[in-house]
């Protein structure tokens, strides 16, 4: 039997665990949560998937929901600093002891499929999950918005049966080895957390992927809510932190400061207003246009565009995969093209590294420097700089660092101060920088 006493030993726990099972099912899951008394029913949801994008999605609607008076829950992935703030109540990470009691509960249930399956038990999402649904069917939130782990049909989280809304947030090329090869495979398989009669927002998606979604969604008779078309945002006024013009929905016109850097959460904030607004109409709730801008102007997510010094200006972004990196790059082009770039970046080796990088190199004001980090496990080391620089072709020369902490050292006594820093390439990468300024 298990036993589990303080907070690291719940941790030991959940991280000791395999990751992935080599058959998808949620069989194993729902198995787990009747064993557990189903604290999945009961509560309203929001579900939200995505390449990228859906931790900023969430991070928006949770602080939307929270200034119109909501008790909001959250379920995210990964997490930056600490493994509490996967589960939240209103943005604030679950307790030590609360985490510890809840894996105490779980932990019995996991030893006895342990035994009965010839599988094996849960895996380590598999307990996250099972942890946070336990501790919000206690807390019971007004809502709570799941994050998806991995693609949608498979994923632990897509044991809830039928939410308040769904989104699908963007649509691009990361995880293949479990998603597919193409975006119509990736998109159909994010498609899967679609419920019926439950109305779906998405994203400005590839064509591919809206056939795949828009035909799912007709099968479940949901409702679909296109970003362009049955929700629209604009660029009122550019710059790191963008101010923006939407109409959808209830809404005819509401102009609002984004807290979040980035020219990308343009779409996110718009996918953030709509599910709002379907949100509030279900619960009965009145909009607050003042409460929206509030929200919207003062909500955070560490590690996505944020700065963490203001002269010289540093970025910590958690672009962990190509769209990501592309994401990155627009914005740097499109707000820094007149200042030189410092970039550190560690990639995991279970990435695109090569075309992330051939991205970044396109900066044609862009200092590089690799450097190598931890990762969450020797199975999932960082890339060999070596491996990362083959056939990259740049317009100053890649310097290399021993690890991070010489090379963010290095970087900080060339630049001057009208310079840019960016961390970039990896969320763990970020996690240990983050963890290091703030210490």
């Amino acid at each position: 039997m298990t036993t589990i006493n303080n907070y690291e030993e719940a941790l030991a726990f959940i991280h000791g665990r395999p990751r992935f099972k080599k058959k998808p099912t949620l069989q194993r899951m729902r198995l787990f949560l009747d064993r557990l008394g189903n604290p999945q029913k009961e509560l309203n949801y929001v579900h939200v998937t995505g390449t990228n994008g859906k931790g900023s999605t969430v991070a928006m609607l949770r602080s939307l929901l929270m200034e119109h008076g909501l008790q909001v829950g959250s379920f995210t992935s990964p997490f930056i600093t600490r493994f509490n703030e996967r589960i939240c109540l209103n943005a604030e990470p679950i307790k030590d002891d609360d985490l510890v009691a809840y894996t105490q509960r779980v932990a019995k249930v996991v030893d006895q499929l342990d035994q009965e399956l010839t599988s094996g038990g849960p895996t380590e999402f598999e307990i996250d999950c099972a942890i946070m649904f336990c501790y919000f069917a206690d807390v019971k939130p007004d809502v709570v918005i799941l994050e998806v782990g991995i693609g949608g049909s498979w994923d632990p989280t897509n044991v809830i049966d039928a939410p308040i809304a769904t989104a699908i947030v963007t649509v691009g090329y990361d995880h293949m080895k479990y998603l597919g090869n193409t975006i119509a495979e990736i998109a159909t398989q994010k498609a899967g957390i679609i419920k019926h009669d439950s109305p779906v927002v998405i994203g400005q998606l590839p064509k591919d992927a809206v056939t795949v979604i828009n035909k799912t969604a007709t099968q479940k008779s949901a409702r679909l809510y296109r970003f362009n078309q049955d929700f629209k945002a604009t660029v009122a006024k550019p710059g790191l932190y963008l101010t923006i013009r939407y109409q959808g929905l209830q809404i005819s016109h509401l102009q609002c400061q984004l807290g979040l850097a980035g020219d990308y959460q343009l779409e996110n904030a718009s996918c953030a207003l709509t599910l709002m607004q379907i949100t509030l109409a279900k619960l009965h709730i009145p909009l607050d246009l003042s409460a929206i801008k509030q929200a919207m102007a003062t909500v955070s997510w560490p590690g996505r565009m944020e700065v963490v010094n203001e002269s010289p200006l540093m970025l910590l972004d958690g672009a962990h995969n190509l769209p990501g990196i592309q994401a990155l790059v627009k914005t740097l082009r499109d707000d820094f093209s007149d200042r030189e770039l410092y970039l550190l970046v560690g990639i995991l080796a279970d990435k695109q590294y090569q075309l992330m990088m051939g991205e970044l190199v396109s900066l044609k004001n862009a200092h590089i420097m690799l450097a190598p980090f931890t990762g969450p496990s020797n199975k999932r080391p960082s890339a060999l700089p070596d491996e990362m620089l083959m056939g990259i072709h740049s317009r100053y020369p890649i310097q290399q660092a021993a690890n991070w902490q010489s090379g963010l050292l290095q970087l900080s006594q060339e630049m001057s101060s009208d310079d840019v820093l960016v961390v970039t390439g990896s969320l763990y990468l970020i996690s240990e920088v983050r963890q290091y300024l703030f210490e």
